[in-house]
């Protein structure tokens, strides 16, 4: 289980530094759209294999209401990325586990005391993880409002995902609808940018130079959320979410390992209140 969850945040943590650096050099949308489709293809064959069509049920509108929503998250997240140091965007995307424990209660389920210490400790993070020239610092503003946005809409994924499924070819299932979703959602939004001048696909050559990033990116997502839920299925919730959320401390490392990034320290120490207040979260 401790394997599983490892290779989940190791997994989401690449992802989220090829997602970032691929934006940086082609528009948020199509590096959604073609990582998606691409991760859709193989989910694809995954559940003929398996036969998960079997399991479609009720359950699966769960799957189109996170389809939905996560390239919207994603799309804010990216432009994050692009944006901001990933040292800082990462970990307070981390955060979305806020929702899904926000939500609990509603299930019968309250938060304890570790885990309000872990919101109230999460928001300071926030704040200082904005740097002291957040003030008249459009780029900035800008920044943490896109990375804010992604943070509920992943955490509100993970509470919609997490409800998709009981079996695990239910899971490939429920991955594969909600990855088909995420296409026709950005599908439709790139056309629509498209249309306004606003954001455009980019030439055939640049798509094919990138298709090796672009597949890693969208393969990494789909199997982080594979071994993240066959570790919730071995061992406690509680042990595989502190694990798996390690996630942005492989982004920061992947940042500074490779660009370089060098962050201002009350930025660092906004980063690190954000993973504290995470880790609270989960292990509340």
């Amino acid at each position: 289980m401790v394997a599983l969850a490892l290779a989940t945040s190791l997994m989401w943590g690449l992802a989220d530094f090829g997602g970032g650096l691929l934006t940086r050099r082609m528009p948020a949308l199509t590096v959604v759209l073609v990582s998606q489709l691409l991760a859709a293809a193989v989910l694809g064959v995954v559940v003929v294999a398996t036969g998960a069509w079997n399991e479609a049920g009720e359950r699966l509108w769960f799957a189109v209401a996170a389809g939905v929503v996560g390239p919207i998250a994603m799309l804010c997240f990216y432009r994050a990325l692009a944006l901001g140091p990933m040292g800082v965007v990462s970990p307070l995307v981390a955060t979305a586990v806020a929702v899904p424990i926000g939500v609990a209660p509603v299930m019968g389920e309250r938060p304890g005391a570790v885990q309000y210490t872990g919101i109230l400790v999460a928001f300071a993070g926030i704040v200082l993880a904005g740097g002291p020239q957040l003030r008249g610092a459009p780029v900035q503003r800008r920044t943490l409002s896109h990375t804010m946005f992604a943070a509920l809409g992943f955490g509100a994924v993970l509470a919609l995902i997490a409800e998709a499924s009981t079996t695990v070819t239910g899971l490939f299932l429920a991955l594969f609808v909600q990855r088909v979703c995420n296409v026709a959602v950005g599908g439709a939004a790139l056309y629509a940018a498209a249309r306004r001048d606003r954001e455009r696909a980019g030439g055939p050559q640049a798509l094919a130079a990138a298709l090796p990033a672009l597949t890693f990116v969208g393969l990494a997502d789909v199997a982080a959320n594979a071994t993240y839920a066959l570790a919730t299925r071995i061992g406690p919730v509680t042990v595989a979410a502190v694990l798996a959320s390690l996630y942005p401390v492989v982004t920061a490392l992947a940042a500074r390992g490779m660009l370089r990034e060098r962050l201002r320290a009350v930025q660092a120490a906004g980063a690190g209140l954000a993973m504290a207040g995470t880790l609270l979260l989960a292990s509340g």
